[in-house]
């Protein structure tokens, strides 16, 4: 069996890995998502619930048994030691997943997949690839994003940044650094040309 070649993607929260991933897959790339992977775990009747409840209480649970995103995210964003428990229970099951699916995509014969990671160095996860690149904006951009787009006040916004290794350390460890403080186009037009070199590099 043939492992396929791992391109891992990571960059900070609100620098556009989402979209990035997105297109990616349009263009027929294979993505592997540990958000995805993680809500998964997390919806109703995941499999990581009980262990959550075990360790957060009933407190973060919806009364139909759901778990309550919000609650949970404002406890461990408050408190290192509730995140990193959190990601104490998370952070295996998700890894675990990804390896099964990396090696079933080698068995199913695909060449090259892309692993998108938020806390791919932070996890040690970036073992597990070729190579990695990285999403980049300037703090301050960064900042008004995750604003807007969670509806967080300016702490709350901070909270989540400040709970990642920061960008300028991602950027460093990456083997590339896709900027993307410009237009969307102008972002998909070098996630083309660098998939077009991947493909040439491995063919």
């Amino acid at each position: 069996m043939d492992k396929p070649y791992v391109v891992g993607i990571t960059g900070g929260i609100g620098s556009g890995k989402t979209a990035a991933t997105d297109f990616l897959g349009e263009q027929g790339a294979l993505v592997l998502d540990a958000d995805v992977e993680s809500r998964a775990l997390t919806a109703e009747n995941g499999e990581a619930l009980p262990m959550i409840r075990e360790r957060f209480g009933d407190a973060v649970f919806n009364e139909d048994g759901t778990l309550n995103r919000r609650a949970l995210g404002d406890i461990v964003f408050a408190d290192e030691e509730q995140r990193r428990a959190l990601e104490g229970i998370l952070h295996p099951m998700v890894q675990h997943r990804m390896i099964q699916k990396i090696r079933q995509a080698g068995q199913n014969g695909v060449p090259f997949l892309f692993l998108s990671v938020p806390l791919l160095f932070e996890t040690g996860m970036d073992a597990l690839c070729d190579e990695t690149w990285c999403l980049s904006l300037s703090p301050e951009e960064q900042l008004e994003r995750v604003m807007e787009r969670d509806g967080l006040s300016r702490a709350e916004a901070a909270a989540r940044i400040e709970s990642q290794m920061p960008l300028e350390e991602k950027v460093r460890r990456a083997n590339v650094v896709i900027r993307t403080n410009r237009s969307i186009d102008a972002t998909r037009a070098e996630l083309t040309s660098l998939l077009r070199d991947l493909i040439r590099r491995l063919t």
